[in-house]
């Protein structure tokens, strides 16, 4: 057994060894020290390898998928080894004590995943395959759970945006690749063949040539044939679903690097997961499709404004439409998800409740088709849809002939096909059922013959059937003529055997053995039918899927008041009333009210210098209308009274600290990173957000290259661009830049204390109010008062000889600072100003006297 194990092993490579004996999938040496670590179960041992005990740990063949899905979840892959023969085959081929021969059968990876229980519903599952050819890069990429499947190539300097779109759970690329991604599996350079992939291409969707897919370049050929390679080896053999392949074009899409799709949260959040994200706060899908497809709207939305104005008609016309909007919810609320039903299907791992999910899916869309198609004034977009809803009327009402209502997912048991669709069938089971009654008949003969009450027929997949009798009464049916022979001796009971019993016993199993034969050739004659249409239901799967996307975008609209945007040909951004969706959601959950802002940006005013306080709103704002961009080019109502806006090409965000130090790289080394791409990359059509560039470094380097960024977006790039800043000294740029436009969030202070107004208005702000935000942030009084001494001393020292280090002379910065006599002073001011005296017991106040003269004179 171990010597077959260690072939299969070798074969498994870097996966851990699924190895199926009896009920248990077993593994061994590192992968059972892994796997046990990983899934917190016993690691035992058995027997011994180079004379040391074999690691050794397993988990039941009935509850494999949620091991599964733990171990795939902590970053491994699997391969399963089934059994290839029963044991009776084995005996047969080399007697009593030959080893049942074992194989593997499928390499269970992230990316490859179809399982119901291995799979977030709400999510798709993307495999990629990334290959170079010259200095194209070639992306293929696929998710097996529903079909689709892509290709595309690309320039070097966008590889990582469309990663970032893709958000691949995998990743393939050939052996020596450079820039490895992160997480990447290498495979042989010879899968990745432009000629082979052309060949593999053809075969699967049996085309003369790849025109009718497009031009394919050879690094998108090169691509497809190390996808098409990988899913062969994981399936060993068997390939997956996949539909024909879209031929995407880098410009078909808003391209957006990962950068900036983690500082503006969209799909994903820093922290993981979808909580606070736009995703989770546009989401009102109610399907598992429609959620994918809504998701895979937000992460690429579009640049072609005839589609985008196709998509919003339709969330127009159920935005205005409020009772047949909440039809169509409650009619998609009930149907199944019929893509990744369909993908198990054609996988080869479907099961009878996968063809009843298919079965009332088709049906609701045709339900759904007669509705909407009786309806006048339709959208284009959804008189594109509507013809592939319907055309299934054959296939449904044949598995509704065929199938039970509720269909299970164990083949093994049968049960699945509606009595009345075979007649043959029919009468297998009631032999089946006959033979049932005769035996409960049998036994209560046989209680009555031998006068034992607690005799009892029963069944196990072991013995078959078998009379069971209290071990006391044992020996009375062990004399002679009773008519039953001994077969088992338990603790507590005997069990024997009779004539009668093994002949009633030959015809259930024969009938039931019989019935389940014929249930299963019914099911491959179902899945036949479906496989025969299996291109029709996934264009089903998807037009129900978008059409739960528009009603989802209507109702999220209708609860927030957002509006239609509208496009110009114009390299501008008029948004009126602009609002942050997170945001404004979080604030209403506790009955603050969001401060609603325009953005004006045109070609004469492109590049806004936005000032003020921390707190007062900066980010938020500048986040508000990336993300509202982001919104409408993906078809969406945009939380604003009103927006117009000129198509972006390239979205770029540079808001907030982080660093990369498992990279070597500091906060301060990665905002200049980004800020690298971006200057590199932003053309003119781009949107860009900048928050405090320069702020890593010291006061005159921070300023130098905040400046030199300006100028160079204003001259060079020529981008609409929303710049906040600290340095006051940028507005001068204002006089020399004739398409920047100054403007500050407003503040004020209030009897010594700052009142944050997040508002945006003209002009520069006034200050920075740096030591007014410490204070409410609740830094101690003292050191806020050696704050303003030390800012007044600065402040002076610059008015009187332009320089910032004209005042640091006069700052003993290194010296008790925090007990100066000014110092004192004012936080003993403030201690007596804050006093109730009344309040104060004797003993208080002569506790107080204490703490007063310490700060007093203390030093």
């Amino acid at each position: 057994m171990m010597v077959q194990y260690l072939i299969l092993k070798a074969k498994a490579g870097d996966c851990l060894l699924f190895y199926r004996m009896g009920d248990f999938f077993e593994l061994f040496f590192d992968d059972a020290r892994i796997a046990a670590a990983t899934l917190d179960i016993a690691l035992t041992s058995r027997g011994e390898h180079d004379g040391k005990p074999i690691p050794m740990c397993g988990v039941p063949v009935q509850a494999a998928e949620g091991y599964l899905a733990r171990l795939i979840k902590a970053g491994h892959r699997v391969a399963i080894a089934e059994q290839t023969e029963s044991p009776e085959e084995a005996r047969a081929r080399g007697g009593a004590k030959t080893l049942v021969n074992r194989d593997i059968i499928r390499f269970v990876t992230a990316g490859t995943l179809t399982e119901d229980s291995l799979l977030d519903s709400w999510a798709s599952n993307i495999l990629v395959a990334l290959t170079v050819v010259g200095d194209v890069v070639g992306i293929a990429a696929a998710d097996i759970s529903t079909g689709y499947f892509e290709l595309i190539n690309v320039g070097q300097n966008a590889v990582e945006a469309e990663l970032a779109r893709l958000a691949a759970r995998e990743i393939v690329v050939p052996a020596g690749f450079k820039n490895l991604p992160l997480g990447s599996i290498q495979r042989p350079q010879t899968e990745f063949d432009s000629l082979a992939g052309e060949e593999m291409l053809k075969r699967l969707f049996m085309l003369p040539s790849t025109n009718p897919i497009g031009a394919l370049t050879r690094a998108e050929l090169s691509a497809a044939s190390g996808l098409l390679k990988y899913l062969e080896h994981v399936g060993q053999g068997s390939m997956p679903f996949l539909k024909l392949p879209l031929r995407r074009e880098a410009q078909d899409f808003l391209l957006i690097d990962q950068a900036t799709r983690d500082s503006l949260e969209i799909n994903s959040s820093l922290k993981g997961g979808r909580s606070g994200t736009l995703l989770a706060e546009v989401d009102r899908t109610i399907t598992g499709a429609g959620a994918r497809q809504l998701a895979a709207d937000l992460a690429a939305p579009l640049m072609d404004k005839s589609v985008i104005h196709a998509r919003l008609s339709l969330v127009q016309w159920l935005h205005e439409a409020p009772l047949l909007r909440e039809t169509i919810r409650t009619e998609l609320r009930q149907l199944p998800d019929i893509a990744r039903a369909l993908g198990r299907v054609v996988a080869g791992r479907g099961s009878p409740r996968d063809l009843g999910q298919i079965r009332d899916g088709l049906n609701g869309a045709r339900t759904l088709r007669e509705r909407l198609g009786a309806l006048n004034n339709r959208p284009l977009l959804l008189d594109q849809l509507l013809p592939k809803l319907d055309g299934h009327g054959a296939l449904v009402d044949l598995l509704a002939r065929a199938l039970v209502a509720a269909p299970p997912t164990d083949i093994g048991q049968g049960g699945y096909i509606a009595e009345g669709y075979d007649a043959a069938l029919d009468s297998l089971r009631l032999l089946g059922r006959d033979g049932r009654l005769a035996i409960s008949q049998m036994e209560a003969r046989y209680r009555e013959s031998t006068g034992i009450a607690a005799l009892k027929i029963r069944h196990n997949a072991v013995l078959g059937y078998f009379v069971e009798v209290p071990a006391k009464y044992g020996d009375a049916l062990l004399a002679p003529g009773t008519g039953f022979t001994h077969r088992q001796t338990m603790a507590g009971a005997v069990r024997f055997n009779s004539p009668e019993l093994h002949e009633e016993a030959v015809r259930i199993t024969q009938a039931s053995g019989h019935a389940l034969a014929a249930e299963a050739a019914h099911l491959e004659d179902l899945i036949h039918h479906i496989l025969s249409r299996r291109d029709a239901i996934s264009e089903s799967a998807d037009a129900l899927a978008r059409i739960d996307v528009a009603a989802a975008l209507a109702e999220r609209a209708a609860e927030g008041g957002w509006c239609r945007p509208s496009f110009s040909d114009l390299a501008e951004i008029n948004i009126e009333g602009g609002r942050h969706p997170v945001v404004e959601s979080a604030l209403s959950k506790s009955g603050d009210r969001f401060i609603a802002n325009d953005c004006t940006l045109a070609p004469d005013r492109r590049l806004w210098l936005v000032s003020g306080p921390n707190m007062g709103g900066k980010s938020t704002f500048l986040r508000q209308n990336a993300l509202i961009i982001v919104l409408a080019q993906a078809g969406s109502y945009v939380p604003a009274t009103s927006a117009r806006l000129g198509i972006v090409d390239r979205l770029f965000s540079r808001v907030g600290a982080s660093d990369n130090l498992a990279r070597g790289r500091s906060t301060f080394m990665v905002e200049m990173v980004e800020t690298a791409a971006i200057l590199a990359q932003a053309t003119p059509r781009s949107f860009v957000i900048l928050d405090e560039v320069g702020r890593g470094t010291s006061t005159y380097d921070g300023l130098a290259i905040a400046w030199a960024v300006v100028e160079g977006i204003h001259e060079t790039n020529r981008c609409r661009c929303l710049f906040a800043t600290h340095y006051h000294e940028l507005t001068r740029l204002a006089d020399s830049l004739d398409a920047l436009s100054l403007h500050h969030v407003r503040a004020k202070e209030y009897k010594g204390d700052l009142v944050l107004l997040h508002e945006l208005a003209e002009g520069a702000a006034d200050r920075s109010y740096g030591i007014a935000v410490a204070k409410l942030a609740g830094l101690p009084p003292a050191v806020i008062a050696r704050a303003q001494s030390v800012l007044t001393k600065l402040e002076k020292g610059r008015a009187e000889t332009g320089g910032l280090a004209a005042g640091l002379d006069d700052l003993p910065l290194f010296s008790a600072a925090l007990n100066s006599a000014e110092a004192r002073v004012d936080v003993l001011r403030e201690k007596l100003n804050g006093l109730d005296i009344d309040a104060l017991s004797p003993r208080a106040a002569l506790d107080l006297l204490y703490e007063l003269k310490r700060t007093a004179g203390e030093g």
